[in-house]
């Protein structure tokens, strides 16, 4: 028996196909800039870990692609996410709830055929203060960068880094 590999970044599409499974509705993704973390730019950060707990991907989330991919999932009125992105800069609780189920999720699209299982281990929500050795590893060049589109909530970035 092998030890597993690496874990692999996802495609475009199986992140498309994934998260329009999610919401249960046509997602259009498509290649975009990287999701980097500033103070005038919150992002949420999940953090996934191998069996062995040590931290082998990572997706970072726009403010927009945190509030949207969530509401929709949770089906909370779109109005109230673009305020959450448009005038507050900040998600509400139940959002990060919701949030927090969709990156779950999304774990899977790391799970492929000779890749060490991952599992997400945790959530900074846009605004949470992100641990200095995580801050590190956002800036890897192993990613993919991509930007999302959720009919009637709105548009966002997503980058999918493995450190």
């Amino acid at each position: 028996m092998t030890a597993p590999t690496a874990v692999h970044l996802p495609a475009a599409k199986d992140v498309r196909d994934m998260l329009t499974g999610l919401v249960g509705r046509p997602v259009s993704v498509a290649p975009g800039a990287p999701v980097t973390p500033t103070p005038k730019r919150p992002v949420s950060v999940a953090v996934y870990v191998d069996p062995q707990m040590s931290v082998n991907a990572l997706c970072l989330m726009d403010l927009g692609a945190s509030a949207y991919t969530g509401g929709a999932l949770a089906l909370l009125p779109p109005g109230g996410c673009q305020d959450a992105v448009e005038e507050d800069g900040e998600l509400t609780t139940m959002q990060v709830d919701a949030l927090h189920e969709v990156v779950n999720v999304l774990s899977a699209l790391f799970n492929t055929p000779g890749a060490p299982h991952s599992k997400l281990h945790g959530l900074y929500a846009p605004g949470d203060e992100i641990p200095g050795d995580l801050v590190g590893m956002l800036a890897a060049v192993n990613r993919v960068d991509l930007a999302i589109e959720i009919p009637t909530y709105g548009k966002g970035a997503v980058s999918f880094v493995v450190p």
